[in-house]
């Protein structure tokens, strides 16, 4: 018998997390994360992957993270500070700072794994973090981590942040302090505004960090969204996943060489954990090539998102301010989102719902991500479907 304690607890707040809709159900997909998934035998429209080029499957990075394996085995054996850096991870990281229009680049185990490291190597309880009230939740317990004053300020107001480092920096309380956005925010797919950010950060020396998970690969013909706004010499920090665009796992930090000589010292998740695994690396590599080698795939991500948020705009859905290609269904009350996306999957379209506390409550919605390897055709049938549980909920 475990603790009775613990044991009334999860059941009590279970079962309050499912009398409000906010339990998540957790799907195993039967194959491959494509454009089309089998979920209980039953084939779906994907709707709700971070595969945005769909290079998850991609043969060349498939059979590059095979060969790796064979030379190097399926793990590199150690921490990357003993003797768990291979020649393939400094290759890895050569690839991203030239990817990134850097000097340097350090390789995390994952996105939310920088977000960890990277903040408390450089901010202390001395310092105060400027963050956008709707950042990321790896961001969130990054500037916690770190032990900085956290200073929140309302989204992409840029005003706002103007008001809020002028009152920081005059305080005389703080030794450093930097701002931290997302570059895209996942939930409504809004773009940081750089530009004002930078204008800010120069007027009261900030330190400027971007989390670039849902940029990399979808802004800037692919290069992110500090290349997109040309201000990739403006930026301290420039942060990304290797899971959503490049379609593998893991993460990174891009800067100055000073910078990354230091996170190599000092950033927690690199000094203790194994490192990113020979065939990840492989096929992060390849991802990257496959990147800068054409802009086929963004373009046609770009095609895809842009047809379903007119498709369903044209049919009265509230898709928000999205500027990317990702695209919000804003349904408002918790119950009717699920209820939503339970429909929409019984219909023949993965979509999941997004509630509180990824989102406020009060502003439940479907999120649908589109991907570079959806055809018009699964597109067109995903609208239809669309159309009826509108409908029939009463949505539109």
């Amino acid at each position: 018998m475990g603790s009775r304690a613990l044991d009334s607890f999860l059941k009590e707040n279970l079962e309050d997390l499912k009398s409000k809709g906010l339990y998540n159900q957790i799907d195993s997909l039967q194959g491959a994360n494509g454009p089309i998934i089998k979920i209980g035998g039953r084939e779906l429209i994907n709707l709700s992957s971070n595969n945005y080029l769909g290079l998850a499957t991609n043969k060349r990075m498939v059979d590059a993270s095979i060969e790796a394996a064979k030379k190097y085995g399926v793990g590199a054996g150690a921490v990357r500070t003993i003797n768990g850096t291979l020649d393939i991870h400094d290759e890895l990281e050569k690839k991203l700072a030239e990817f990134k229009h850097t000097e340097a680049a350090i390789a995390f185990q994952s996105g939310f794994n920088c977000n960890a490291g990277a903040i408390q190597a450089v901010m202390n309880k001395k310092d105060a973090i400027l963050s956008d009230e709707l950042n990321h939740a790896s961001i969130i317990d990054g500037c916690r981590l770190s032990g900085a004053k956290i200073i929140r300020y309302a989204h992409n107001n840029m005003e706002d942040l103007r008001e809020k480092a002028k009152a920081a920096r005059e305080s005389g309380l703080y030794e450093k302090l930097m701002v931290i956005s997302d570059g895209v925010f996942s939930m409504d797919g809004d773009v940081v505004d750089l530009p004002g950010m930078v204008e800010v950060s120069e007027e009261f020396d900030l330190i400027t960090y971007i989390d670039d998970a849902h940029g990399s690969g979808v802004m800037g013909k692919g290069a992110g969204t500090v290349k997109h706004f040309g201000l990739s010499h403006k930026i301290d920090f420039q942060i990304g996943t290797l899971s959503k665009a490049i379609g593998v796992v893991g993460g990174y930090v891009a800067g100055s060489k000073d910078l990354i000589d230091w996170l190599k010292v000092r950033a927690r998740p690199f000094l203790f954990s194994t490192s990113l695994t020979p065939a990840t690396a492989a096929a992060c590599i390849e991802a990257i090539n496959i990147m800068t080698e054409s802009t086929e795939l963004n373009e046609k991500l770009w095609e895809n998102g842009d047809y379903l948020k007119k498709g369903l705009k044209a049919l009265g859905f509230n898709i928000g301010n999205s500027e990317t290609p990702i695209t919000p269904c804003i349904i408002g009350d918790e119950k009717l989102t699920q209820q939503f996306s339970r429909r929409l999957n019984e219909e023949g379209v993965y979509a999941k719902s997004i509630v509180f506390p990824t989102v406020p409550l009060g502003t439940g919605r479907v999120r649908n991500m589109p991907t570079a390897a959806h055809t018009k055709e699964m597109l067109d049938e995903a609208i239809k479907i669309y159309e009826k549980i509108g409908k029939e909920l009463e949505v539109i």
